[in-house]
């Protein structure tokens, strides 16, 4: 396994990221615990949660794994995100406010069976929350020793500048990564979010990588891309069939699993720091020990670019 900074500090995480999202959802809590012990064996330090995965129950599940000891909290970056609406009434709505940041932290550490979160994650925006409350609540949080370090999810390149620039005037931190959707088929981070997150010394945090499975290898088999049962994803495989054919005819080529080239490609990119695999069954995950150690050329990068046209030049400059 390699390893990168997180963002700006001196925390060092793999360069795959462990998503949990399908644990207590589609993965039982007996294979969610495998999945966790064969990502430790490979090296992977980082697992990225949320406290609305499956209503709680994700992070339960991982409170477990860590209970058991062996070390097993100390050697992993333990990301978690708030925001989800968590229960009933007005104050347990999806939102970020001081109220809600302090209450579901207190929530998380007790399902997670941790005394701190590593890294604290705002999983959307919530623009009606000025941004003096939602860091007084995470300064707060910090001094206490109870967060380490502050993430943002799906925000906006602009948000994430507000963020930073109200932070400084606080001398605060701030935000050290950003967890954000892309994929060869859904690029649109590369217009405003990458070159917000270089600019202000943020990590990014990529979620679908293979997106959805489509770049799995769902053409040529079915049951390794993605979820036959899911209309979204068929939907979605019609309409981007020439392209997923001619990237599983070039993966082919090269020797490699569309699923490890997705990842790969993502790595190859020096603004991004982790790509999230979440997998449902043990093999998928162990798959994935490839694209740490693939590295492909600048023919390969311009071929895939040419099958997945990108919204601007900015993933050709990896400088």
């Amino acid at each position: 396994m390699k390893y990168a900074k997180l963002g700006r500090t001196g925390c060092e995480v793999s360069r795959l990221c462990l998503g949990t999202m399908n644990f207590g959802a589609l993965t039982s809590e007996e294979d969610s615990f495998r999945i966790m012990d064969e990502a430790l064996d490979m090296g992977i330090n980082f697992f990225d949660t949320a406290n609305g995965y499956a209503g709680g129950l994700t992070e339960s599940i991982i409170g477990r794994w860590l209970a058991q000891g062996d070390g097993r909290r100390e050697r992993v970056v333990l990301a978690t995100k708030v925001w989800t609406r968590m229960g009933d009434g007005p104050n347990r709505n999806p939102g970020l406010s001081a109220y809600k940041i302090k209450r579901e932290l207190e929530e998380s550490l007790q399902r997670l069976q941790t005394d701190h979160i590593d890294l604290y994650q705002m999983h959307y925006i919530d623009r009606s929350a000025t941004w003096e409350e939602k860091w007084g609540a995470m300064e707060d949080l910090v001094r206490a020793g109870k967060v380490f370090y502050v993430g943002s999810s799906n925000h906006a390149g602009w948000d994430i500048a507000r963020a930073q620039g109200f932070a400084r005037a606080r001398g605060f931190l701030g935000l050290v990564c950003e967890q954000h959707h892309y994929n060869l088929l859904w690029r649109d981070a590369e217009r405003e979010v990458f070159p917000a997150c270089k600019c202000e010394g943020l990590g990014v945090i990529t979620y679908s990588p293979i997106g959805g499975g489509l770049l799995g290898g769902n053409v040529s088999d079915p049951e390794k891309g993605a979820r036959s049962d899911s209309e979204y994803i068929r939907g979605l495989l019609e309409k981007y069939r020439g392209q997923i054919e001619e990237y599983e005819a070039f993966c082919e080529e090269l020797g490699e699993s569309p699923a490890v080239v997705a990842v790969a490609w993502q790595l190859a990119n020096p603004v991004i720091t982790s790509p999230i695999v979440g997998p449902r069954k043990l093999d998928h995950l162990t798959s994935m020990s490839r694209a740490v150690e693939l590295e492909l050329d600048a023919q390969a990068l311009e071929r895939l670019e040419s099958i997945f046209p990108g919204p601007g030049q900015y993933m050709i400059d990896r400088n």
